[in-house]
């Protein structure tokens, strides 16, 4: 997900110059006092991580001179083939030493530290290649910089940089009687299910709807994306992640910014800009999927998945849809004993979901092209994209926006 946080620093000052427009949330100070204190022994600082990563770029750029280039595809395949294998191979000791399964313990916990050395000595490499192919997708499609008028049409601008780790966790907030994103915070990536738990079930009892969830991705500079995805996820991840800091720029990423740092609430400006960030990565992540990798895969890479009658994408819109009539009618007990019952279900069907509850769908349904929201703004997003004679047209229009109503005249 993609939330740009950091860049809320730099223009800190800028959105204090817009508070006059309204739309302000202002927080209450006996919750911030009570979240702070549950909060603070797991805090991820994005700003020390930033100059830590900082000074790792600057080492990889004048230290490590190891030349990367287009021909490295089959590196890329062997680091991504195994990222799958080691999370295999993490399952199966963690079932052995839980006493569930048999194994040859020795020779797993081998394999995997060989290929974890591996992957740490190919990461660099598969970083600043998988760089350069986004930013020649982006490049191909005309998207260079928000601020060309300032910088020149052609200049890359963020240049692209990501890296692959260990995103922190994000506490979400939201209130009991509808779903929105009330607070977000950002937590320790090294937290395990106990904790999380246990600050969940604290701040729950501040009132409100709790879920602390693992980032595929953030927007910090350079943009944090998770070491576990597969490739294509990791295209589409990156992607997103620095179209987030582009649209940081424009008019409707800005007001984003607003929302995120509880100056400006608005729960569907921050759909629309992850949404149509969502939906351009998708689109940049498959030119380079299928340009450079597809092409590489045998029958064999991917098990196929077995049919099934049910459909989870449906089952979770009717599931939102449900929820928020409760909500709308004040059953708000009812809503949360009727999420328990469906997570139970949803296991059943092997769906394994920690906690269902607003803020889950608060998190989950700001992206309106996902089966967690019933948003509308996805369907006017893809109206707009249709619509549009390019790429670069529907992210100019969509990142130009102010708000639902711009997208809505847009469409008509």
């Amino acid at each position: 997900m993609i939330r740009p946080q950091s860049l809320a620093r730099l223009v800190l000052v800028a959105t204090f110059l817009l508070c006059s427009l309204g739309m302000g949330c202002a927080p209450s100070p006996d919750f911030d006092k009570s979240l702070r204190e549950i909060t603070k022994p797991y805090l991820f600082s994005i700003a020390k991580w930033e100059l830590n990563a900082f000074g790792e770029e600057v080492r990889k750029a004048f230290g490590d001179r190891q030349k990367v280039t287009d021909d490295g595809i089959s590196q890329v395949t062997e680091y991504f083939a195994a990222v799958e294998r080691i999370k295999i191979l993490e399952a199966e000791i963690a079932a052995i030493k839980a006493g569930s399964r048999q194994g040859d313990l020795a020779s797993l916990e081998a394999e995997l530290i060989r290929l974890q050395q591996q992957n740490a000595a190919a990461v660099n490499n598969v970083e600043r290649l998988l760089e350069r192919q986004i930013r020649r997708a982006l490049s191909q499609q005309g998207i260079f910089n928000p601020l060309d008028k300032y910088i020149g049409s052609k200049v890359g601008f963020p240049p692209m940089n990501f890296h692959l780790g260990r995103p922190p966790h994000l506490l979400v907030i939201s209130p009991r009687d509808r779903i929105e994103s009330l607070r977000e915070v950002t937590l320790l990536p090294d937290m395990d299910l106990k904790a999380m738990e246990s600050v969940e079930d604290k701040v729950d009892k501040l009132g409100v709807s709790s879920l602390v969830v693992r980032l595929g991705g953030l927007a910090t500079y350079p943009s944090f994306v998770t070491d576990k995805g597969d490739l294509r996820f990791t295209l589409d991840a990156a992607t997103e992640e620095w179209l987030h800091q582009y649209l940081a720029f424009k008019p409707l990423g800005f007001r984003y910014l607003l929302d995120l740092t509880g100056i400006c609430r608005n729960y569907e400006i921050a759909t629309m800009n992850e949404t149509l960030a969502g939906m351009v990565s998708k689109e940049i992540g498959a030119i380079i999927y299928e340009g450079h990798y597809a092409r590489n895969e045998t029958d064999s890479s991917k098990p196929e998945k077995a049919e099934s009658a049910f459909d989870f994408n449906q089952e979770m819109r009717e599931i939102r849809r449900a929820v928020d009539n409760y909500l709308a009618r004040g059953e708000i007990e009812q809503a949360e004993e009727f999420m328990e019952q469906k997570r139970q279900f949803l296991s059943t069907k092997g769906y394994h979901i920690k906690k269902l509850n607003q803020a889950y769908f608060a998190f989950y349904g700001a992206y309106a092209d996902r089966p967690t929201s019933i948003s509308p703004i996805g369907v006017e997003l893809r109206k707009l994209r249709d619509q549009s004679a390019s790429l670069k047209e529907f992210l100019e229009t969509g990142a130009a926006m102010t708000s639902r109503q711009d997208l809505a005249e847009s469409v008509r």
